[in-house]
């Protein structure tokens, strides 16, 4: 019977005691047909005719049967490998147990090993396997084949008792072993398993460490977007639009009252671009955002941008205004401002609208202007403004469509889900 460790590492096999012990018995399988054969042939040749013919015949096949003990025998452990010579070695053993048994019934000493090696056969064989071995020893109890006739009721009495109580204790044993068996693969099967679970999770911790270097870096490329696109929405814009003033204060010095306006317009633009990028780098909220709804932010980012643009903007606001997201407002926020950019430096137009449109499931942005326009999809045809405009819009579920022909001017119109203001972190955007 063996004994199992099972440790949450590793199922290791019996401990060094019980190993032993399964090492003595089968050892004691091999070679106790052998002490048998040693134990009754000297006494066969003791009691009985001492003639030659009798002494060569219990040498001869007590030979036999060591010389197939030695070389027919199966160990346990290769039974299942070798089924078909294990049934062979067995039935040969009988055959052996047999022939002496009949010769001097002080054979019944080698003769209980029948009862020994049953468990080299398949389970079916093992009730025929303890009953000829029962009605053999049961041939030596009685004192030899001889007096099989004379004590007829005996033999079958000793025969009976043999298979009950041999037949019942070789069962139990058989099964002992067998559950040892079953226990012993059960606990290599756990030990494969650990090793295979052992090296799943060295693999997974290698994973694990390529994900949060992936991670890392992904969270580096996310954040040097969201800063370029910031630089793009506010300083960049914000020095183009200087830039314009100052070109249009260089043009009018025949006039010193619109030179100043432009000037003044032009600090005024710098210190908003100014603050602007402070709340950006600081990862704030816009400043129109920071301290006004979405459609008066809008609202007051566009009259800005008609003031130094010098086209007309008109803005309009249908359905009912919701709160939103802080991160979705950020967004229209930008498209609104990204798109009437794109207007003053591409479009050469003579007016734009902007339409901020609430409805139960989604919110509408639609920038449009009566300018020059340009061929959708042609290459060139999509500025970085319009790249990022995308790239925002798609981390919060957005979408951006892009209407456009040479001379019938453009309409980009932005549509996002509605999201209300709940405690939800959107990764890309910390702007929000």
């Amino acid at each position: 019977m063996r004994a199992v460790t099972v440790t949450s590492e590793t199922a290791t096999a019996t401990d060094p005691v019980d190993q032993e012990s399964e090492d003595r018995r089968l050892r004691t399988l091999r070679w106790t047909p052998y002490f048998g054969l040693l134990i009754a042939a000297p006494l066969a040749l003791a009691v009985g005719p001492t003639d030659g013919p009798r002494v060569e015949l219990v040498l001869g096949l007590a030979s036999a049967a060591a010389l197939w003990q030695r070389l027919m025998f199966v160990r346990e452990a290769d039974r299942e490998r070798q089924p078909v010579k294990a049934i062979v070695f067995y039935a040969g053993l009988l055959v052996c147990i047999a022939a002496l048994v009949t010769v001097s019934p002080f054979f019944g000493f080698y003769g209980f090993t029948g009862y020994l090696q049953i468990g080299l056969l398949p389970r079916r064989l093992w009730l025929p396997a303890v009953t000829v071995t029962a009605a053999l020893m049961a041939t030596t109890q009685i004192g030899g084949v001889q007096n099989i006739r004379q004590g007829l009721i005996p033999y079958l009495a000793l025969f009976v008792v043999n298979l009950v109580v041999a037949g019942t204790l070789t069962y139990q044993n058989l099964a002992e072993d067998e559950r040892s068996r079953h226990r012993a693969r059960h606990i290599d099967e756990l030990a494969e398993a650990n090793r295979r679970l052992r090296e799943a999770l060295e693999e997974n911790a290698g994973l694990h460490a390529q994900l949060v270097s992936q991670a890392r870096e992904a969270g580096v490329l996310d954040e040097r977007q969201r800063m370029a696109g910031e630089i793009h929405d506010t300083i960049a814009q914000g020095l183009t639009g200087i830039v314009t003033q100052l070109e249009a204060a260089a043009h009018a010095d025949h006039d010193p009252e619109r030179r100043a306006r432009h000037r003044d317009l032009a600090h005024r633009m710098a210190r908003e671009a100014l603050a602007e990028a402070r709340r950006s780098v600081q990862a704030l909220r816009p400043g129109p955002l920071a301290e006004a709804q979405l459609p008066e932010a809008v609202g007051e980012m566009a009259e800005r941008w008609a003031q130094s643009s010098g086209v007309p903007v008109r803005v309009e606001v249908t359905g009912s205004a919701v709160p939103l997201l802080p991160a979705v407002e950020v967004v229209l926020f930008r498209v609104a401002q990204e798109g009437l950019a794109n207007v003053a430096k591409h479009a050469a137009a003579s007016r734009a609208g902007v339409t901020l449109s609430y409805t139960d499931e989604v919110v509408l942005l639609d920038v449009v202007d009566d300018g020059v326009g340009f061929r959708v999809g042609s290459v060139g045809a999509e500025s970085y403004g319009l790249t990022a405009m995308r790239q925002r819009l798609r981390q919060i579920g957005g979408t951006l469509e892009i209407e456009s022909a040479p001379g019938e001017g453009t309409a980009l119109s932005a549509q996002i889900p509605v999201i209300g203001p709940e405690p939800v972190l959107l990764s890309g955007d910390n702007d929000a």
